[in-house]
Formats: structure tokens, sequence, C-alpha cells
């Protein structure tokens, strides 16, 4: 009797490698969705509220937007059970000089287990991760606080680091690092699937 509920325990939590592409990319869909509403990128009626992970999440309801994110979101969510991401990075630029004014950047890491075999699949309760999730994007939403305004139009985009031999669709183009000239770096949380790990860290211009 009592090793039945422990193994159901253990299965309820097991976290394979498809599941934890699916836990980073629904976070990537409500950490991205975060920084464009904190960082006025879209106007704010164009966001609907939404409950997730313990906290009110605002969502674009932009048809471009939201085709847009569920094609890369999709892409990373292949890729990350391929093991083929290194790190997604949003990059805010100014529409009129192009220049980059804010790069979000978020590190993917394989955890690995004694030996340095990496995992495929491990036991975490599930409220523990959304826990540790909640308290990254708490840190997205905090971040205005530091940030410089931005006061001008902007834009987005996405750029996603591959292992080299990643076979990359036709439509996605190669694109240079988006470094920020005279820039400050403040590392964010991290949070882990115990499959992956995912580090975050915002850089900005120093001197707007």
């Amino acid at each position: 009797d009592f090793t039945m509920t422990s193994t159901l325990q253990q299965t309820k939590n097991a976290v394979t490698l498809r599941g934890s592409a699916a836990i980073i990319s629904e976070f990537f869909n409500y950490g991205i969705n975060s920084i464009l509403y904190q960082r006025g990128i879209y106007p704010p009626e164009s966001f609907t509220r939404k409950q997730e992970y313990g906290l009110t999440l605002l969502v674009s309801t932009d048809d471009a937007v939201n085709k847009f994110l569920g094609d890369v979101l999709g892409q990373i969510q292949d890729w990350l059970v391929l093991r083929k991401v290194k790190k997604l990075v949003v990059v805010l630029n100014s529409v009129e000089t192009k220049e980059v004014l804010e790069r979000w950047e978020f590190k993917i890491e394989n955890e690995t287990a004694e030996g340095g075999k990496v995992v495929e699949e491990a036991v975490k309760d599930e409220k523990k991760i959304k826990s540790e999730i909640r308290d990254v994007i708490r840190q997205i939403t905090a971040s205005v606080t530091f940030l410089p305004l931005l006061d001008c139009l902007c834009s987005f985009d996405i750029l996603i680091y591959t292992h080299s031999d990643t076979e990359v669709p036709t439509q996605w183009g190669e694109s240079d690092p988006c470094y920020i000239t005279n820039s400050e770096e403040v590392k964010l949380r991290s949070f882990s699937t115990a499959v992956h790990k995912v580090e975050a860290a915002v850089s900005y211009k120093a001197d707007l």
C-alpha cells in the first residue's frame, strides 16, 4: 500500500525531457509577454490579464504578436527536446535608430547527474518549479524600478542561440548578437525543471 502511493507521487512529479521543454516554452511565453508589457513595447490596452504561477500576468491580445510568439516558442520547444538551444535573447531596440537598448538573456543549461551525464528524466515537485518561475517573473516585473526609461518607440526581436549542427528553418535568418555599447548587466534569478536550468539576466544601456 505504502509503496503504491510513493510510486504514484513520483510519477506525478516526474519531469521528462519533453515535459521540461513544455514548462520552459510556457515560461518564455509569459516572461516575454511580461517584458513587452512592462517595457511599454505595445500599448497597455492590447494586453489581457491571466492567472498563472499564482500571479496575475499580462499577455498580448495582438494577433500578429501571438502568431510570432507561437511560431518562435513552438520551434524552441522542439529544439529543447533535441537539446539544441543554448539561450534565448529578447532584444529591445529603437525603431528610429535601430540601436539596441535592452537585452534580456535566458541561458539554458542541461542538468547533469554524477559523471556529467545529462539528465533525461527527473523528479521535482511541480509546485516547486512553479514557485521558482514565479520568482523570476516577479523580478522581470520589478526590474522597471532600475531600468532606464525607454522614451522612444521600440520594437522587439528574439534571438535563439543554437548548437552549430542545428537545422534551421528557412524563414529564420542569421543575426549578429545585438550587444549594447556601454552596457550594465543585472543577473536575475534562475529556475530548474531538474532536466534543464534557465538563468536570466538583463543588460541595458548605461548612459541614456
